[in-house]
């Protein structure tokens, strides 16, 4: 390989271009029969997603976001509630909260997978929290109701979400997965005894079908996944004025409803969707093999329960700055998931959390970057990327030394 080739971050070129001819005739189909705004295109999508997802229902929205936020709305949350999740999560996921009128308090992610940690979790049920006589749970912090639990599958891998409904069911709280980066994730739960698709064991999953996602839009896109019929109904409600049928609004609703275009464009995709996310773990195992003996990296850690589909890989280093800049010098690309946790963020600041609140959130926060990750990364690809990390690592070894 040309070692003076830049190694883009993400790849939404050629996936696109090969698949042309079929994202063409999408367009093609909905011009022929102006059906922009729901209809069969739309429905036959949300059919093979619920499919995929080995859910019942799904309802195709126009975001991730709101596929959050009307889920959530949908499950019962209710303003001045207060949701569970983590800080170290895009702050879409908080926006969602925020947005159907509760608000978020977090507890802190497990070091190893970056997810909710269930451990975490119980502390802040039984040490921040009561429950009054009428067995409703009452945050010490807020003095709010807590009614709802948001585990995030970051990265592409789901969250230990045994323990997390088990806790859920004893304290008698809804739980609506944040899968916004889990298309095809999987769980063993070792209750159940099967592996299980993210956004199946929740309430209801919210998915993302923004362009760099595994399964990406060529625009905004998002999709609520559930089993439950009566709030994949009221789901769709909310997404559309709040009527069940033209000009007859039972609620105030949002204009929340994804085009046929997009769910045209994600059903094509859909197809290719199982190979992609295999590819993204042969790349994940070969990133592997070819760091994995070097100490100053911690690699992404995949537990026996989870099958992961590396919507990123992220690594630790001690010196992520230098690391970043040595890489993007090499005309390497690469990304930080995330670098302020939310609970430190201005947008936030009302919540009074204060630095230290939740310490693996912000040492994580700290010394993450995401390597290039898309399924046409080629192995020399790889093969540079590991050379130009290992030779960097090496030096900051050599220089501390």
């Amino acid at each position: 390989m040309n070692h003076s080739q830049n190694i883009p971050f993400l790849d939404l070129v050629t996936p696109h271009v090969e698949l042309e001819q079929e994202l063409t005739a999408v367009f093609q189909q909905v011009i022929r029969t102006a059906g922009f705004v729901g209809g069969p295109m739309v429905e036959n999508f949300e059919k093979e997603f619920a499919t995929f997802c080995h859910t019942e229902r799904v309802v195709a929205v126009n975001s991730g976001t709101d596929a959050l936020r009307f889920a959530l709305m949908a499950a019962g949350v209710k303003r001045g509630d207060v949701v569970i999740t983590v800080p170290h999560t895009f702050i879409a996921t908080t926006e969602a909260i925020s947005q159907s009128g509760a608000s978020p308090e977090f507890v802190d992610i497990d070091e190893r997978t970056y997810n909710m940690d269930p451990e975490k979790l119980r502390e802040y049920l039984e040490t921040q929290c009561t429950v009054s006589e009428d067995s409703k749970v009452i945050s010490k912090r807020s003095k709010r109701p807590v009614t709802a639990i948001v585990p995030v599958h970051l990265y592409g891998q789901m969250a230990d979400m045994d323990a997390i409904i088990e806790l859920a069911k004893q304290y008698q709280l809804e739980v609506v997965e944040d899968a916004c980066q889990a298309h095809g994730a999987e769980y063993f739960s070792r209750k159940q005894n099967r592996w299980f698709q993210a956004g199946s064991m929740g309430r209801a999953g919210a998915f993302s079908f923004y362009p760099g996602k595994n399964l990406g839009a060529c625009g905004e896109g998002g999709a609520i996944t559930t089993n439950d019929a009566k709030l994949a109904d009221t789901c769709k409600i909310i997404r559309d004025h709040g009527q069940a049928k033209k000009y007859y609004h039972d609620i105030e609703g949002y204009n929340g409803r994804l085009d046929s275009v997009q769910t045209g464009i994600l059903s094509v995709k859909l197809k290719h969707l199982a190979s992609w996310n295999e590819k993204r773990g042969q790349h994940a195992e070969r990133y592997r093999q070819l760091m994995g003996n070097h100490e100053g990296v911690i690699l992404p850690y995949e537990p026996k329960w989870s099958k992961a589909v590396y919507h990123l890989f992220v690594i630790r280093v001690a010196d992520r700055e230098q690391l970043k800049d040595f890489l993007g010098a090499a005309g390497i690309g690469t990304g930080i998931h995330y670098p302020i946790p939310l609970h430190l963020q201005k947008a936030y600041a009302s919540l009074g959390y204060e630095k230290g609140a939740f310490p693996v959130t912000e040492r994580v926060a700290a010394e993450i970057l995401s390597l290039p990750m898309f399924p046409g990364l080629t192995e020399p690809m790889q093969v540079r990327v590991a050379e130009q990390t290992t030779e960097c690592l090496a030096r900051m070894v050599t220089v501390a030394g």
